[in-house]
């Protein structure tokens, strides 16, 4: 299943997905700073996303996401990569070599916990088949997860091979959807359906417009923490939420956050890393305060400086053996770190929105955010 849909004519895509889904600022949401096109990961030039997502029957609500830095055509120049684990309770395969190199090769693929290794596997055999000069020696792919046992049947293996060759051969650089797709089909966001959200913002600097993008995979966090925009509303929706009434469901809290920050800004590995700690920034807007059974694990990367992460062999046929770096200095990374934040804070939002109630596994049934409840909450915090 592709990522895209028929975009109706004259859709915002800041009020509306590609399949006309709302988005957070469709219901009064107000958010800071200035998104890019799309209000999307995508508008950082090359990055590619794409989804299958797997509904069937009554147990069966999972899916793949793949998130290529280059585009699909260019999986074999590094990028510059920095990762932050701000609670442990999860895994992001690769990053080993992220911290050893502060570089990382090839897509991103995003699924459930049971399916990680098939996401690995997947993105080996995508590679073979489409780029078999890069799989010479050997890769080491990067795969995220978060649970989503609660509505799949996270033990039957549905997640194969040929999904995550899909996903990534079906992305493109369009605005992606959001909510109930890909990897984030099954999830929860504080105990509301959750999913993925995206969210973009530009940010100046030395006559040069860059651009941040912020994607996630959201399934953590409890009712009762829950703030949007900077209006508490665990108080108000608490009704209605079946997961705090089963043990079938994590402690509350749990579940996960998976997330990668892209930028075309010109960056070290180490302000990668910078980056990926603010994503902590965003998500504590939004009210969580990171559960210990919540897998919050967060990838920053840079597509500047194409070609000059080249393996040695590469590098010694350039005059002299020596690459260059061109980087922002440390010093004028706020905006940047700004930008973090925001789009962070914007893309739970737009996870939440963008979603409508799901039953699935056993019966298990989880609420979307009530969005018209929510825009009566908003618009009396603003009188």
């Amino acid at each position: 299943m592709s990522n895209q849909g028929p975009e109706a004519a004259g859709r915002d895509p800041h009020l509306n997905t590609p399949t006309g889904k709302p988005r957070a600022r469709s219901v009064g949401l107000k958010h800071r700073g200035i998104p890019g096109p799309h209000n999307a990961i995508t508008d950082v030039p090359g990055v590619e996303v794409g989804y299958q997502t797997l509904i069937e029957g009554e147990n069966v609500r999972t899916g793949v996401t793949a998130i290529h830095p280059r585009g699909k055509a260019n999986p074999g120049d590094p990028v510059a990569a920095g990762y932050f684990s701000l609670n442990g309770n999860g895994e992001l395969t690769g990053v080993s070599w992220i911290e050893e190199s502060g570089t990382c090769q090839g897509p991103v693929t995003i699924t459930n916990t049971h399916a990680v290794g098939i996401a690995h596997a997947g993105v080996v055999a995508w590679m073979n088949q489409d780029h078999p000069e890069l799989t010479d020696v050997w890769l080491l792919p990067m795969a995220g997860e978060t649970w989503d046992g609660y509505l799949n049947d996270i033990n039957g293996h549905h997640v194969n091979e040929e999904h995550v060759i899909q996903a990534l051969r079906g992305a493109t650089s369009d605005q992606p959807d959001e909510g109930s797709v890909g990897g984030g089909t099954g999830m929860n966001c504080y105990q509301f359906k959750g999913g993925n959200g995206t969210a973009s913002r530009r940010v100046g600097y030395a006559d040069t417009i860059y651009t941040v993008g912020v994607f996630l995979q959201a399934n953590f966090g409890r009712r009762d923490e829950l703030t949007l925009t900077g209006v508490y509303l665990g108080e108000e929706l608490k009704g209605d939420n079946p997961m705090s009434e089963t043990r079938a469901s994590p402690p509350p809290g749990g579940g996960s956050v998976i997330a990668v920050v892209a930028t075309d800004a010109p960056l070290f590995p180490h302000q990668c890393k910078a980056l990926a700690r603010r994503v902590s920034l965003g998500l504590a807007r939004t009210g969580t305060s990171s559960s210990h059974f919540s897998g919050d694990i967060f990838l920053a990367i840079s597509t500047a400086n194409p070609g000059a992460f080249t393996d040695s062999d590469l590098a010694r046929l350039r005059p002299g053996g020596y690459n260059q770096l061109t980087f922002i200095p440390w010093g004028n990374l706020d905006p940047f770190y700004e930008a973090v934040v925001q789009a962070t804070e914007e893309a739970v939002a737009n996870a939440l929105i963008a979603n409508e109630d799901m039953t699935g596994r056993d019966g298990h049934r989880t609420p979307a955010l009530p969005r018209r409840r929510l825009a009566e909450i908003l618009a009396a915090a603003r009188r």
